[in-house]
């Protein structure tokens, strides 16, 4: 029987967690091919859970709790190295804890990796449940990240990810800063499934704005010698337009190395060591079994 591993990262959203564990059992419920666990790395709640019964259909799950707050980029990159070091999985599913990666669609990842088992499968967000402003600004990062890296990425965290593809993520410095550049720079064969963003369990979103645009940097730093050939180009072709437009060609070419310079400072998150020593903020973890 091939075992699926489920990485879920969680901060303070434990209310969230318990309903998203109910949900994954009873879709996996008429799933025999497979057997099911759970790993959630907890980053450093201040809050602390109490106690989570373990779902039927559910194998095993073990909670991990991290010593400092490092957020959720990173709370995923710790659960992929270690998945990769314990080894003991045959697929890795990447969700979040709130509700927004919708359980039903678990079907479909198992359905696509069961066609074809050496591809990963990432969910391709062809709908999404967000207002008017948040999902202008999502349209604006994927076009800023296929101007100037020539790739669209139209997916999140929300995968099934093959063991071997776990193992070469594991090993990329960016993985410590942003999964789905990595994924789309390292994997180069993977198949996709429609995938509507779901709501969130409890509350409105936590993502802030300033976030958001880090988040978005970071994807775009993945790939960043992309980003300054391209810019040098436009730059150079800016050049030659100066010479007509003068003023606005100029202004444009200052926001292009200003822009190459945040992509720079961005890509510093990058971090092979910190990456390959995440284990050092593990606090404890609890196992839970039938």
């Amino acid at each position: 029987m091939k075992k699926i591993t489920i990485l879920i990262p969680v901060y303070n959203d434990w209310e969230s967690l318990v309903k998203l564990l109910d949900e994954i059992n009873l879709v996996i419920q008429d799933i025999k091919e497979f057997s099911f666990n759970c790993i959630i790395v907890d980053d450093a709640s201040s809050i602390k859970f109490t106690s989570i019964k373990l779902p039927k259909n559910i194998t095993s799950l073990k909670i991990i709790h991290m010593k400092e707050n490092r957020g959720h980029a990173r709370c995923n990159a710790y659960g992929i190295k270690y998945m990769s070091e314990t080894n003991e999985f045959d697929y890795l599913i990447l969700m979040d804890g709130d509700g927004e990666d919708r359980p039903v669609e678990i079907k479909d990842l198992i359905k696509k990796i069961s066609s074809n088992q050496s591809s990963s499968v990432v969910a391709k967000r062809i709908k999404r449940s967000e207002g008017f402003f948040f999902q202008t600004l999502y349209q604006l990062h994927k076009a800023l990240v296929l101007i100037f890296t020539g790739k669209n990425i139209n997916f999140g965290n929300y995968s099934c990810i093959i063991n071997r593809d776990v193992k070469i993520l594991s090993e990329k410095a960016s993985l410590w800063s942003s999964f789905s550049g990595s994924f789309k720079k390292h994997i180069k064969n993977f198949n996709e499934i429609n995938s509507i963003r779901g709501l969130r369990y409890f509350g409105p979103s936590k993502m802030s704005l300033y976030n958001l645009g880090i988040h978005s940097l970071a994807i775009i730093a993945v790939f960043k010698k992309e980003v300054f050939l391209r810019s040098t180009l436009l730059i150079i072709c800016l050049s030659y337009l100066s010479l007509k437009i003068n003023m606005m060609a100029i202004i444009a070419q200052i926001l292009l190395v200003m822009f190459n310079l945040l992509i720079y400072l961005i890509s510093l998150r990058e971090n092979e060591n910190e990456l390959n020593n995440s284990s050092l903020n593990k606090e404890n973890s609890i196992d839970i079994t039938h």
